[in-house]
């Protein structure tokens, strides 16, 4: 025990939901959890068609931390049945201290948390993670010069530098998956790009990830982006072995947030 860790629980941090949900994604799809959303982000995920990331208000656009530890065990005292923490983002692992802190009291509740990353940073911790989902970023994920984002601001070559300096982490992902207790990849992918897709076998491989740790997710930010690649994959997944994600919370609720 000793790596860095958060001393004034009543302090605002890079925090901007906290809320309870079913999981949606990936192999905990299902469960409830109490979703702990920071803000800031290595990436500027654009995936053409299927739109821009769905947590942009973290990453293009990040907005300001209003959430504190106090308020995430406030959560739980009030729904004490729920035994899972989805750590998200944005990028988590931009907070060593906050998602340390959180392995501490995951341990002294016996809550299992799963951290969405983006496979960008290694980051120890005192106690290891309850699940890792790792979801890389490849070309299909790179904005487009002179695209409008969700709030009127136009890609330019800064955002795209800004964007391809931290993607394919390989080093990062490499360690993260010895350190930690489990972990799965979740590619997105339209179904479409091949280019893309030799990308992503390639990782898998470079990796040495079993075909049962692959969940391969649909890209898309609204229900209308997600119809035309849902059946692509499906397809995919059923003739290659790999598992297949929704994503559940975008279908049952479109573009929603804290639900």
């Amino acid at each position: 025990m000793g790596y860095k860790r958060i001393e004034d629980y009543s302090k605002n941090l890079p925090i901007v939901e906290v809320y309870t949900a079913v999981q949606s994604e990936g192999s905990r799809q299902g469960f409830p959890t109490v979703v702990v959303r920071t803000t800031g982000c290595t990436h500027r995920c654009y995936f053409g068609e299927g739109g821009w990331c769905d947590s942009w208000y973290t990453s293009i656009h990040p907005e300001k931390g209003k959430y504190c530890i106090n308020d995430i065990i406030d959560m739980y005292d009030k729904h004490p049945y729920i035994k899972e923490m989805m750590l998200t983002g944005g990028s988590p692992l931009m907070h060593p201290a906050l998602v340390n802190e959180l392995t501490h009291f995951a341990n002294e509740r016996d809550i299992l948390i799963t951290i969405e990353n983006e496979g960008s940073y290694f980051v120890p911790t005192d106690y290891p993670l309850g699940l890792l989902s790792i979801s890389p970023k490849f070309s299909n994920s790179v904005p487009v010069l002179g695209v409008e984002t969700p709030q009127g601001k136009i890609v330019d070559e800064k955002m795209i530098k800004q964007h391809n300096k931290f993607r394919l982490n390989i080093e990062a992902m490499k360690k993260m998956i010895d350190f930690h207790d489990d972990y799965h990849i979740k590619p997105v992918w339209d179904g479409k790009d091949m280019n893309a897709l030799k990308e992503i076998e390639d990782l898998i491989e470079e990796l040495d990830v079993p075909k049962h740790k692959v969940w391969m997710m649909p890209a898309g930010d609204t229900r209308e982006a997600l119809f035309d690649s849902y059946p692509l994959l499906m397809d995919f997944c059923r003739d290659n072995g790999y598992n297949f994600t929704g994503r559940a919370h975008i279908m049952a609720f479109n573009d929603q947030r804290e639900v």
